[in-house]
């Protein structure tokens, strides 16, 4: 009974892994780069440089509103924080009027000046493709990320039935060994993070619980709209009075609501009817300070500077959800921990690329003709080039383009995306027109390549290249080259061992890159 649901396990460990495994991988790789979204940020804005005050910079963000927008409905203020030198603002305009996002908001320095950064999405990009995905509706996307979530649970759990020596799995790699080889690092990086997976996958499908199960919602309220007003309830809206009334020292009132918060920094600010002797301010607190990622909020009036409330208390499927987005997200966590995050991160998605190659390995030997084998066979050896040396080629082009494209070229940030894509996109056509084994062969050896010439063209256009930031100790810039160079000498080393490799008769392809990845 016990290797009959083992094998019924095994069989739906790989099947649920297979046939979403190529959205996986690219949810799993940019949403460990996300981790770090901010400081890819920074990265890609080179001429933001510093460390900034957050309460002297929200005053200069305030100063700054208050010549642009002055009788705007409301303000919207992101101070600067440990991880990012400048601040967010974003106005809505009273009545009807309505612009463009970009007429509605700027990115500041320290002392509320507009900064002229080049236009760039950052980290913050990779962030939302993880599940908003691209060039696509947004529900749609999510819908298919939540079915590739799902797929990934069942992955998981199935695998943990399948393997009968799960815990010496995890001591259990051995180089040199082909198809052994490459199962053993499968196996080791599905179970060295083991906690992590399970967390971060069902913690995903959490984030988007109503959407995926509306059902709840759509039972006791008329209208969704009533429902995120009960759960999320903010104070009601006030129209302004028409008297005139200045706005009270912001810097105090962020001191008041640090206090209330033992400490905790502010992460948002909201002002309404600035310039109005009804003005409110809302202060939320930053995620970083607690696991939950919904910060409490102190409401303060705009005029006096007194608390005047709260935000509303969390019932306990509230205070759960929040927890679980905080878990997802890692932002509370510290270096270390981020780091963690990370790590745990690139084994995940490791074993999701090792287990889409694993299985053409195993399969090929089973074909009739190896040599020639059936259309579904050759169309997944393909994906995986494109998804796996594909991805990352365009994950460095992403990175390049941020630094060639001319500074002031319209739609720039969108660019930098579309390069990416159309990375993607060559290295998908490349391997469908050229032999397999070689095909991963020079995927590899162009991410290498690729990854070798950010820090090189990071050098040549900007200031700010690997020596001067040693010699400046801007570990930021230094970091990000260096982990530019390691992927760099990551895929060099998988091309080159790839390409020596021998490649017979009954093991060319997938084998020859099976053995090539494990004992790298």
């Amino acid at each position: 009974m016990k290797e009959g649901l083992r094998q019924s396990m095994a069989w739906l460990h790989t099947w649920a892994g297979l046939l979403l495994g190529w959205l996986l991988f690219a949810m799993f790789a940019t949403g460990t780069a996300a981790y770090f979204q901010d400081e890819i940020t920074r990265w890609m804005e080179p001429e933001i440089a510093g460390t900034v005050d957050p309460v002297s910079a929200t005053e200069g963000a305030v100063r700054y509103l208050q010549t642009v927008a002055p009788d705007a409905r409301a303000w919207f203020i992101s101070p600067p924080n440990s991880r990012s030198a400048t601040t967010k603002v974003f106005w809505q305009p009273d009545g009807e009027r309505r612009g463009r996002r970009g007429d509605t908001s700027a990115t500041l320095d320290g002392s509320g000046n507009r900064i002229e950064a080049r236009e760039t999405q950052g980290g913050y990009f990779l962030y939302r493709f993880h599940f908003d995905l691209h060039y696509m509706p947004v529900i749609w996307a999510r819908y298919l990320v939540g079915i590739a979530a799902m797929f990934m649970l069942v992955a998981i759990l199935s695998g943990i039935v399948t393997h009968k020596k799960i815990f010496a799995d995890f001591f259990m790699l051995r180089f040199g060994k082909g198809q052994r080889s490459w199962l053993d690092a499968h196996n080791v990086t599905a179970v060295i993070a083991l906690p992590f997976h399970l967390m971060i996958t069902f913690t995903g499908l959490v984030t988007l619980a109503t959407l995926y199960m509306p059902w709840g919602i759509a039972a006791n309220y008329s209208d969704e709209a009533k429902f995120y007003d009960a759960v999320f309830a903010e104070p009601a809206a006030v129209e302004r009075s028409g008297k005139p009334a200045a706005l009270a020292p912001v810097g105090s009132m962020m001191r008041l609501a640090s206090a209330e918060w033992h400490g905790a920094r502010v992460g948002a600010v909201r002002v309404t009817n600035p310039g109005d002797a009804t003005a409110k301010v809302v202060l939320t607190r930053a995620p970083e300070a607690a696991i939950g990622a919904r910060g409490e909020a102190v409401i303060v009036d705009g005029t006096t500077g007194r608390q005047v409330g709260a935000g509303a208390s969390k019932g306990a499927a509230l205070a759960t959800e929040s927890v679980m987005i905080g878990l997802h997200t890692g932002r509370f966590a510290e270096w270390g921990l981020r780091g963690l995050y990370f790590l745990s991160g690139v084994g995940g998605t490791i074993m999701v690329g090792s287990g889409l190659v694993l299985w053409t390995v195993k399969r090929r030997a089973r074909l009739a003709d190896p040599e020639r084998p059936h259309f579904g066979f050759r169309l997944v050896e393909r994906l995986n080039v494109a998804a796996i040396a594909g991805l990352s080629a365009g994950l460095a082009a992403y990175f390049l383009a941020n630094r060639l494209l001319p500074l002031r070229m319209e739609g720039r940030a969108d660019w930098e995306i579309h390069c990416l894509f159309i990375a993607w996109g060559a290295m998908l056509a490349w391997a469908i027109v050229r032999p397999t084994r070689r095909a991963w062969v020079e995927g590899l050896s162009a991410a290498a390549l690729l990854f070798a010439a950010v820090p090189v063209v990071n050098a040549l256009t900007t200031p700010r290249n690997l020596v001067a930031s040693l010699a400046a100790g801007d570990w930021l810039f230094v970091g990000f080259d260096c982990v530019m160079l390691v992927l760099a000498a990551g895929f060099g080393w998988a091309a080159r061992k790839a390409g020596r490799v021998r490649s017979d008769r009954t093991r060319r392809s997938e084998p020859a890159v099976a053995e090539a990845m494990a004992a790298a």
